[in-house]
């Protein structure tokens, strides 16, 4: 374990006893026409912080050219595919770019590179890829989920909806509730869902559950861009542009900190 982190044993012993450190990337929607800067901010962070375990909380890329909601709309005229899948790269580039940096440093020094563990959840807009294939046959083969090439940049996939549990705390792009399997609509309810610690994406805004005993968290994580989205309107795009670090995280517990995507680009731009 150890050796696959790049810690020494001693730093491992006291990272155990504390418990460890998760990043979670919230929903960052790469898409042609927008800016992936910021995910040069978030890679350089995370190169510095080092934190044992990166959640991709699912719709890091948008695939605008897959959207059944904007057909025979003029916005939709130009998009291609190709062009969703080229912005989504580049955003993932920016982001790994920092820890590749460091790694070669790490190496030329003989000393061990830093990997932690990656994992990715994927959301309903890289679905959109799997229900274009199901729409229409002709596509199986052309487009595929591999084309995102999140195994490429070192993350685990996990199916839409699928929950992933690490050290304690569920993550899912979101969770459903009531037999029609809608997602939850607030932090509480997501508490009261999970009877445990779990974090999700999907929406813009940023709630946050405590449980007054067991002190587990159930979280909305905000959003992980620059751009506003036309549908949202003034008032919904005025949301936390952000990542999360989990401090100390064991059993479901963790100490929370918000870094705000205009302070990376201060710290980095």
């Amino acid at each position: 374990m150890a050796q696959r982190l790049g810690l020494s044993s001693t730093m491992l012993t006291k990272r155990q006893h504390s418990g460890t450190k998760h990043a979670v990337i919230p929903d960052v929607q790469a898409k042609p026409g927008v800016s992936n800067e910021h995910m040069a901010h978030v890679g350089e962070y995370l190169a510095e912080k080092r934190p044992d375990v990166w959640v991709l909380i699912g719709d890091a890329a948008d695939m605008p050219s897959l959207s059944s909601y904007d057909i025979g709309k003029k916005s939709y005229e130009g998009r291609t595919y190709k062009a969703d899948i080229e912005a989504h790269l580049a955003s993932m580039e920016k982001l790994m770019a920092p820890t590749e940096r460091y790694n070669k440093s790490r190496k030329r020094r003989g000393l061990r590179p830093y990997r932690p563990r990656k994992v990715v959840t994927l959301g309903n807009h890289e679905q959109r890829i799997l229900r274009a294939v199901e729409i229409d046959r002709k596509l199986d083969g052309t487009i595929k989920m591999a084309d995102l090439q999140f195994d490429n940049f070192g993350f685990e996939e996990f199916p839409f909806l699928e929950i992933v549990r690490i050290d304690g705390i569920e993550y899912s792009h979101y969770f459903t509730s009531g037999v029609m399997g809608r997602p939850v609509t607030s932090a509480a309810a997501l508490l009261r869902e999970r009877q445990g610690s779990a974090t999700m994406g999907h929406v813009q805004w940023t709630d946050i559950a405590i449980h007054k005993k067991t002190q587990k968290r159930a979280m909305f994580c905000g959003a992980c861009y620059t751009h506003d989205e036309d549908y949202l309107g003034p008032q919904g795009n005025d949301c936390r542009r952000q990542i999360v670090m989990k401090h100390e995280v064991k059993d479901g517990r963790y100490n929370l900190l918000e870094v705000s995507l205009s302070y990376l680009k201060r710290r980095y731009g």
